[in-house]
């Protein structure tokens, strides 16, 4: 199965409740050992969400990962404030370690991307500096109408296989159980927002942006059966999203966890 083909511009329509995650996240994550920080952005995107790590932590070197080049090419890096910085590369998640110790490695919105992903998380504890941390929030709502609707619809497009699946994620009490077995301190919680979304067909728009994209990809080189899954899954979502006078509704359930190693 081909990696899907990104598009930054139609991720960052959404831009604001798609940073609302990470800087919640963000907020939860302790004090780095002393220091300056190194650290890692894990599926970083577009580089806009790893500015605010050199934001709060100016001195430093804070580098974002991507296996998407259309995402890389939005990135912008350089100097920080504080004299850090800020770089983004290109690197594959699944096989991703670091050469050199961190004090953070932080991923937003990408592990579930990541098929068995929670097998990665000894390699990275143990890359992690005494008293490091590992964070990361990931989607929980893959038994919603939005991503139910989309695999029935793929299905009968013979294309299930692109697409992930309800334990694309773990549970919040598994995360919890497999980073405490690790011997950190753990944080873990989950929460609904209910983002209410403007437009016309936003709930599809938004889907456009990440969930959907494996399917567009795949069915790249046949515009005609593209435009009829999509036609099928904007009417689908309209029906179960109906708008109201204020926006159209949009529950949107995350798992997030903060592991510390111990000192």
């Amino acid at each position: 199965m081909a990696d899907p083909i990104w598009d930054p511009a139609q991720y960052l329509r959404h831009a604001g409740p798609r940073a609302r995650p990470f800087t919640d996240l963000l907020a939860r994550v302790p004090d780095l050992p002393a220091g300056p920080p190194r650290i890692a952005d894990l599926g970083c995107g577009p580089g806009t969400l790893t500015e605010l790590l050199a934001r709060r932590w100016p001195t430093a070197r804070v580098t974002g990962y991507d296996n998407s080049p259309e995402m890389l090419a939005r990135a912008s890096g350089g100097s920080t404030a504080g004299g850090g910085r800020l770089e983004f590369r290109e690197a594959d998640i699944r096989t991703w370690t670091p050469a050199e110790p961190h004090h953070l490695i932080i991923s937003n919105a990408t592990l579930q991307w990541i098929p068995g992903h929670a097998d990665r998380f000894p390699d990275w504890i143990a890359a992690l500096a005494p008293g490091g941390t590992l964070a990361f929030q990931v989607p929980g709502n893959f038994d919603a109408p939005s991503h139910r609707l989309l695999r029935e619809l793929a299905h009968r497009h013979g294309l299930a296989a692109v697409l992930r699946h309800e334990n694309a994620v773990l549970t919040p009490v598994d995360y919890q159980s497999r980073l405490t077995d690790l011997g950190c301190e753990t944080d873990v919680w989950e929460t609904t927002y209910f983002h209410l979304l403007e437009g016309e067909d936003p709930v599809l728009d938004w889907m456009k942006g990440t969930a959907l994209r494996p399917v567009l990809t795949a069915l790249a080189d046949d515009p005609e059966a593209r435009e009829d899954l999509v036609r099928a899954y904007r009417d689908a979502l309209r029906e179960a999203y109906p708008p109201t006078e204020h926006g159209t509704p949009f529950p949107f359930r995350r798992v997030f966890a903060v592991a510390r190693k111990g000192a």
